[in-house]
């Protein structure tokens, strides 16, 4: 972790929401105006889209399985590194993973593939992370000892891979025997490397709908924000405000004593505004610590 040059990372399945709860980053990123160094969570993993499917072929071939949510498929011990090297000096490296056509034409690249490594922005605030694995932990890698915030996006499994199969089939392209056939391969990475991570989070985000999601494989659409609450978990943050959250958010209510629940369609208003301040806290102390910095080195004080 690093006061200096803080890290916020969040984490969760693929369809589980992750990238739209990016949109609410930026936008308070925007308010505060916060420089963000954005790092995508898939350019860490090992393989391109072709030597992933080989891959599969090879591991099935062998009684055994490899999928996107654990090690074989990851460098975890990459993501690490990267988070080490930002929160010692805010620099670092990083590529893109490209998953469409439309984000690989502007590159001249086929989809499934990587971009190449480019160094990150020059004086950003903190990092940004979005992906599969911000709160990590292994043998090998302690991924979510580096972060300062880590965020968990968490519906309940259901609806999970209703999104993921509707994404995947409609913005992917992939079918939908193949999404399924993911899910499936997934399931022991899924116990041991996904699931895990949300008992580290400082704060979960948890959507559950209230219409039935019992066959999620049948499932033609995705329950609309309307029809589903958001369960918010607190662990670890300090003067949470939960009376102004209550007084602010019309239908919400307290179900344990670290647990606020809202209106799905409020649950944009809701990240609003707990992460406003808890983003606000890690810009001061990055500032007060640069501040305290330059003294010590018997440089003119300059708030950055």
């Amino acid at each position: 972790m690093s006061a200096k040059h803080p890290i916020i990372a969040v984490t969760g399945s693929s369809g589980a929401g992750t990238t739209t709860t990016t949109k609410a980053f930026k936008h308070v990123f925007r308010k505060l105006g916060v420089e963000a160094a954005l790092v995508e969570g898939d350019s860490f993993h090992r393989y391109t889209r072709a030597e992933m499917e080989l891959a599969i072929r090879k591991a099935r071939e062998e009684n055994q399985s490899i999928s996107y949510f654990g090690p074989d498929a990851n460098d975890f011990g990459a993501l690490a590194n990267l988070f080490e090297t930002y929160g010692q000096t805010g620099q670092g490296e990083v590529r893109r993973y490209l998953h469409t056509f439309d984000e690989a034409v502007p590159f001249n690249q086929m989809p499934g593939t990587f971009t190449p490594y480019q160094p990150l922005p020059d004086d950003t605030d903190l990092l940004y992370y979005e992906g599969l694995h911000g709160g990590v932990v292994t043998d090998d890698a302690n991924v979510a000892e580096k972060v300062d915030l880590l965020i968990g996006m968490v519906p309940i499994v259901n609806l999970e891979w209703i999104q993921k199969i509707i994404r995947d089939t409609g913005d992917r392209g992939h079918s939908r025997q193949k999404v399924m056939g993911s899910i499936v391969r997934s399931m022991d990475d899924y116990v041991n490397h996904m699931t895990p991570q949300f008992s580290r989070t400082h704060i979960n985000f948890q959507r559950v709908p209230t219409v039935d999601t019992s066959n999620p494989f049948s499932a033609k659409d995705i329950p609309s924000d309307d029809e589903s609450f958001v369960v918010i978990r607190f662990r670890g943050v300090k003067d949470v405000d939960f009376s102004h959250y209550l007084q602010m958010i019309q239908g919400s209510f307290m179900s344990r004593i670290d647990t606020l629940v809202v209106p799905g369609g409020k649950m944009g208003l809701a990240m609003e505004l707990i992460l406003t301040p808890v983003i606000k806290k890690l810009i001061q102390q990055r500032k007060q610590t640069l501040i305290t910095e330059q003294f010590e080195l018997g440089m003119p004080p300059n708030t950055p």
